[in-house]
């Protein structure tokens, strides 16, 4: 689960803005928390701002981070500090999250000079909330050439995480964290205590989620669950789709090789036929073998049957007495919807999901019911829903706590501020959204007539 996210000098992004999920004083509304010992947490935020204010930038520093730690530091990147001072461009860029892991709290964070490409500092710390103490784990300062380990109980321990450190502590391109995630499944094979390392890495590379509105969102995968095929297809009815019913059917292999790339259709078939080849020599269960192939505008799935062939199947939706349709038939804010119905079918704890635009291709009143769907969805699920919009219908008290509300505005220098409803302190009954639009808490465009 993600507690806090604090980024400075990124994009429009100035200094030190955080975006927390640690609920606020409202009271209303408990239901939408998940309880921790410590403190509650919030599993759906809403970020508003008008066009350019730097929402979209939020959620590319987060993928940013992801992917220099799961893997590199991302090219292309030289020119994203904020540009709106001069004297940022030899300012380190900084990326720091708090987290819940299982039972456990870290906090993990980088700089880097992003016009040279160049970490300056990296750490990993266990935290207890709402204690000052923390346990440091590592320490790494690449400008003082300074590297420390925290405690742990097994000498043998230290001396291991000092010679992996010698592998990169004249790297200023590589993280320490993604080092001790390269090649070292091996490391983690039994849990030691070495393994907050691979916890901290699983946790930005597997709950991570993060979703553009130009990049396909799911796979469809929540389809395959028989067992819940009326749940589904009452869960899709809710939203006027006019999809009644669906069916798995079987597709041809030329449909397959027409909508899906020769070099994925490739690698994948080959990674299929090897999971094959071993379930035959091994004897296992050839049941979870199978893979999901996404198109622009369609699916597939690829199953093994009892005689080791690969078959292929795609869905096929019932709209009533109209027949059926697949999906490539169906419109942009159907298909919107059927992608986002997997965050209320999914089985998987600890999964962050973070979406720019929810609203896109949807109607208003849509959106207001998936975020519904959403909220009556939770219970004890382990879930968390960050978005951007500019749904004013979501900005509704009877809906959401303050603390699930968030604006960004630019300041006149073009920073982009981030900051919650909360800090307003607004009644439970006052119309949020009225006052959104004239402009109460900023965020929203500035026109000017001539």
């Amino acid at each position: 689960m993600l507690i806090n996210a604090v980024i400075s000098n990124f994009m429009s992004i100035g200094e030190n803005r955080k975006l927390s999920m640690v609920s606020g004083k409202a009271r209303s509304k408990r239901e939408h928390l998940l309880k921790d010992k410590k403190f509650n947490l919030l599993r759906l935020s809403t970020v508003y701002g008008a066009n350019a204010s730097g929402k979209s930038n939020l959620i590319s520093s987060f993928e940013f981070a992801q992917k220099s730690i799961i893997k590199e530091i991302p090219k292309g990147y030289t020119n994203e500090y904020n540009r709106t001072y001069v004297d940022n461009i030899n300012k380190p860029s900084h990326f720091e999250f708090e987290i819940k892991v299982d039972n456990s709290y870290y906090s993990y964070g980088f700089e880097i000079i992003l016009n040279k490409g160049s970490i300056v500092s990296e750490w990993l710390y266990e935290c207890f909330p709402n204690d000052i103490k923390n346990k440091k784990i590592f320490e790494r300062d690449l400008i003082n050439k300074e590297f420390s380990i925290g405690s742990f109980k097994n000498s043998s321990t230290i001396n291991r995480i000092a010679i992996y450190f010698d592998d990169v502590k004249n790297l200023d391109t590589v993280l320490f964290l993604s080092e001790m995630n390269r090649n070292k499944s091996d490391l983690y094979k039994e849990k030691n205590e070495l393994t907050v390392f691979n916890d901290v890495y699983k946790w930005f590379k597997y709950s991570l989620d993060i979703n553009y509105p130009n990049r396909l969102f799911s796979n469809y995968s929540y389809f395959l669950k028989t067992a819940k095929t009326e749940e589904i297809c009452e869960m899709i009815k809710k939203f006027d789709t006019g999809i009644t019913s669906f069916e798995i059917i079987d597709a041809k292999q030329d449909e397959l090789n027409n909508k899906v790339p020769k070099d994925i259709l490739k690698k994948i078939t080959e990674e299929l036929e090897e999971d094959i080849s071993v379930s035959k020599k091994e004897g296992k269960d050839i049941s979870s073998i199978g893979a999901i192939l996404r198109g622009d505008k369609d699916f597939y799935i690829l199953e093994v049957n009892e005689e080791y062939d690969i078959e292929i199947k795609t869905v096929e939706f019932r709209h009533g007495d109209c027949g059926t349709f697949r999906l490539y038939e169906e419109s942009d804010g159907t298909r919107r919807i059927l992608e986002l119905i997997e965050i209320l079918f999914s089985e998987n704890d600890d999964k962050v999901y973070i979406i720019d635009e929810i609203d896109r291709s949807l109607h208003p009143l849509l959106t207001q019911q998936f975020i519904k769907a959403y909220i009556d969805s939770l219970e004890d699920r382990k879930i968390q829903l960050i978005v951007t919009t500019h749904e004013s219908r979501l900005l509704d008290l009877d809906l959401l706590r303050r603390d699930e509300i968030w604006f960004m505005n630019k300041n006149s220098r073009g920073d982009s501020e981030l900051y919650s409803l909360e800090q307003y302190n607004e009644r439970f009954d006052k119309k949020i959204d009225k006052a959104y639009l004239a402009g109460r808490y900023g965020a929203i465009p500035s026109f000017r007539e001539e």
